[in-house]
């Protein structure tokens, strides 16, 4: 495959992230849904989509459940890419492949294109949605699921700092670093109440899954928060109408429009 001449930030250091943390449980599902709001589990039934940035393949593990005709999944870091194959082994009508976002080949393809939780770590994400949107037939949606800046000022103001510093270090410091905080935050998210939507889906999580989440905040070199017209703007002037953007558990942005 072509190397791509753009940097796509920490695929490698996401790489040992997913090898580690490397399971679906069900939990998953429900973040799914919230991410891909407003679409449906109907959404996904009988058609073909793209899964830009798989990871585990947790985001394509649901649409096949859901009855997904065709998926192709793939992901810039070959012990992802085994991680996701091994997790979406027993379904035939999936493809996953070791490729970059910039490198998309297909064109006029898919009903639903979407990248969740990779956009915000590339060097240039505007290059990487006009390739998702070249991929989708007319009348396809695009989707993506980025870092909100509204409702994570503080992470902006001070963990971007921290981040400057950890993004450099071994994997294996930042994994016994980000084990000591987690276990604060675990014991406060389970021990008191949680009004806010994103605290209370944490306090359902098992304490390994608070662990991967502090872990991923701090090993990427590349980490945008956008405001709701910033990440509007990423599928403007693409090709694409009736743009919308979802603000999911007050912290991120859900942007999607239809070709």
């Amino acid at each position: 495959m072509k190397q791509s001449k753009f940097n796509l930030g920490s695929q490698d250091r996401f790489g040992y992230e997913w090898s580690k943390f490397d399971r679906i449980i069900p939990q998953y599902e429900l973040q799914f849904l919230k991410w891909v709001c407003p679409l449906k589990v109907n959404d996904f039934k009988g058609k073909k989509l793209l899964d830009a940035g798989c990871g585990i393949g947790r985001n394509s593990y649901w649409p096949l459940k859901y009855g997904a005709k065709e998926v192709f999944a793939f992901d810039y870091d070959k012990r992802t890419v085994s991680v996701a194959k091994k997790n979406l082994s027993q379904f035939k009508n999936v493809h996953v492949k070791y490729d970059s976002v910039y490198n998309i080949r297909f064109k006029n393809k898919f009903d639903v294109a979407f990248s969740i939780g990779v956009i915000h770590h590339l060097e240039h994400p505007h290059k990487a949605v006009q390739k998702l949107v070249d991929s989708v037939k007319k009348g396809g949606v695009v989707l993506i699921w980025v870092y909100g800046y509204e409702g994570n000022e503080w992470i902006v103001k001070y963990v971007n700092p921290i981040r400057k510093i950890t993004s450099h270090l071994p994997l294996e410091i930042i994994n016994i670093f980000t084990y000591s905080m987690s276990v604060p935050l675990y014991a406060f998210v389970k021990l008191l109440p949680q009004k806010h939507p994103y605290l209370k889906q944490l306090s359902k999580f098992e304490f390994w899954h608070l662990h991967s989440i502090i872990f991923d905040q701090l090993i990427p070199k590349i980490a945008n928060y956008w405001t709701k017209e910033e990440a509007l703007g990423l599928l403007q002037n693409k090709g694409l109408k009736n743009i919308k953007a979802y603000h999911v558990n007050n912290n991120s942005w859900t942007v999607l429009g239809r070709k």
